[in-house]
């Protein structure tokens, strides 16, 4: 999703832009299509997910010589001023072999553990600094480190003056955006849910739910909801979600991307964890006081209520941190230097 919406400020400006992906279950060809970009689909091995020395090989499905072979032939036709890369299973390796076939190299990393042949890294995380990727990168290779280069759609930024004046008129928590990411396997939806009918909300109190079109459990957190002695409604595959936040008091979500978006709106949000790659920006974000991190999903019943208080009793000053994390405006900071530097 990152690179789709860096996708379409490069192409805002007059670029073309290619996309190359492997057909994983739950891939999002389709939707690249509907965008209106080429895409050129590799299949999946039938083969068993190869392991390998990086932490996160498996999720890439073949080895990395494999894989990059089968994009070097598709680069040598397409020769792009700049291919970016994004997929925590690829290194230098990888990248040594595409060089060739283009002008620059974007990576897209969040880890700072692999090391790259990159002309320009972007790690949009909170805290990271350019000396987390020296002796990554080249000497000459540049870093654009930090949440003012996060990879937001326009309409963040276009709705956050309104998000900012609307918080600051809130002096309770009425209205409850929970969205644990696009599939949620551990169910933290129906944890969250569930504490929360235990936390005294105020009668006129709703909750938003946002679920993905593949997640598993909808049809329990729909039912579960029918239950609760609060209003609620459960949204899937929202086009809107940034109105969506910029109306919201309060978010209960998962670490990652969506917590860019959520501090362009200046929305405070109870973290959760669902993978180990988001501790790092969790715990940033929670050393900042732009959100309360309350750790796993197995953590959400223990202290989902005493941090909704909390963060409840000073909404001002979450709002007022959070805001001044992100402003929008990282997709379009990022294409103009890939622009001007083409």
């Amino acid at each position: 999703m990152r690179c789709l919406t860096l996708a379409d400020a490069l192409r805002r400006s007059g670029a073309e832009c290619h996309f190359i992906c492997r057909a994983h279950p739950g891939h999002l060809l389709t939707l690249i299509s509907e965008r209106g970009y080429s895409v050129h689909p590799l299949a999946v091995s039938a083969q068993a997910p190869v392991d390998g020395v990086l932490t996160h090989a498996r999720w890439l499905g073949v080895t990395q010589e494999q894989d990059a072979r089968d994009c070097a032939s598709l680069l040598q036709q397409l020769c792009p001023d700049w291919l970016v890369v994004d997929h925590y299973a690829l290194d230098a390796q990888w990248e040594g072999v595409q060089r060739v076939h283009c002008g620059k190299l974007l990576v897209i990393d969040d880890l700072a553990d692999r090391s790259h042949l990159s002309d320009l890294l972007l790690d949009q995380n909170l805290g990271r600094t350019t000396q987390a990727y020296r002796g990554l990168v080249p000497d000459d290779s540049v870093v654009l480190a930090g949440p003012q280069y996060a990879l937001l759609r326009p309409e963040f930024a276009q709705l956050r003056d309104y998000s900012l004046r609307r918080r600051g008129q809130l002096s309770s928590v009425r209205q409850i955006l929970v969205s644990m990411g696009g599939v949620d396997l551990p169910n933290a939806t129906t944890q969250v849910l569930r504490t929360l009918r235990d936390c005294g909300l105020a009668n006129d109190c709703r909750v938003t739910v946002i679920m993905g079109a593949t997640a598993p459990w909808t049809e329990q957190v729909k039912e579960l909801l029918q239950e609760l002695p609060f209003a609620g409604e459960v949204m899937v595959n929202v086009r809107d979600m940034s109105q969506l936040m910029a109306n919201s008091d309060l978010a209960i979500g998962a670490a990652g991307g969506s917590s860019w978006e959520r501090c362009c709106m200046g929305l405070p949000t109870l973290l959760v964890t669902l993978a180990d790659n988001q501790l790092r920006g969790a715990q940033a974000l929670h050393d900042a006081k732009a959100a309360r991190w309350l750790g796993s999903a197995v953590d959400i019943s223990q202290r989902l209520a005493s941090a909704l208080a909390e963060v409840s009793a000073a909404l001002g000053a979450f709002n007022l941190a959070a805001a001044a994390v992100c402003d929008g405006e990282g997709a379009g900071r990022v294409a103009s230097y890939m622009l001007e530097s083409a």
